[in-house]
């Protein structure tokens, strides 16, 4: 999907426990997300998401995690399609890490860079392409709704409490109104929500 200069959507993607986490009380431990990440409900729902974006947007730890796994999917026998496809939008897309860090870029096509969120935000989207997709990177989603640069709002809710670690709605972020743009139930009771920032 090519659109003009500035016309660039911030979406971001997160999946929840019911409870509202992100993780829980190991961040480290995301083994409550394997049984619902593997659902129709949770593959379509990334698809549809990555289809129209040509820059993904990661911070360091994600950018670390997903640079590492999802390359090896490709090819790999018995790998559902949505993820092959997923793995292969990866590899060939525009990457922009946030990282005060890393000194070297993690993989082809990626660009490290040491500035403010909403500075790195202002200059993707003064630039010509797609969506820019930020993938299950909390640090940079946090940032971005404190900013109010969050176009569209992408969850998979998933039916578990943790009772306890970080969440993605933090107080004191700013008022505003969202619109429903789509919802779908399905397996094991996973809940895929999408909505738009109505300004």
């Amino acid at each position: 999907m090519s659109e003009q200069s500035g016309d660039r959507r911030v979406v971001t993607n997160m999946s929840l426990s019911l409870d509202g986490h992100y993780a829980g009380t190991d961040p480290l431990d995301m083994s409550w997300v394997m049984p619902y990440a593997v659902t129709d409900t949770a593959r379509d729902h990334l698809s549809s998401l990555w289809a129209s974006a040509t820059t993904a947007l990661l911070g360091r730890v994600n950018a670390e995690g997903f640079l590492g796994f999802w390359p090896t999917v490709i090819g790999m026998e018995g790998a559902d399609p949505r993820d092959e496809g997923f793995a292969k939008w990866l590899v060939d897309t525009e990457k922009v890490v946030l990282s005060s860090t890393l000194d070297k870029t993690p993989r082809e096509r990626t660009t490290v860079v040491d500035k403010p969120t909403a500075e790195v935000v202002a200059d993707l989207k003064a630039a010509e392409g797609g969506d820019i997709l930020v993938l299950s990177s909390a640090s940079v989603i946090k940032a971005l709704l404190a900013a109010d640069l969050v176009d569209r709002l992408a969850l998979n809710i998933f039916p578990v409490f943790l009772g306890g670690g970080p969440r993605l709605f933090d107080d004191g972020l700013p008022a505003g109104q969202w619109s429903l743009v789509s919802e779908t139930a399905g397996e094991h009771g996973t809940l895929a929500l999408v909505y738009d920032r109505v300004r």
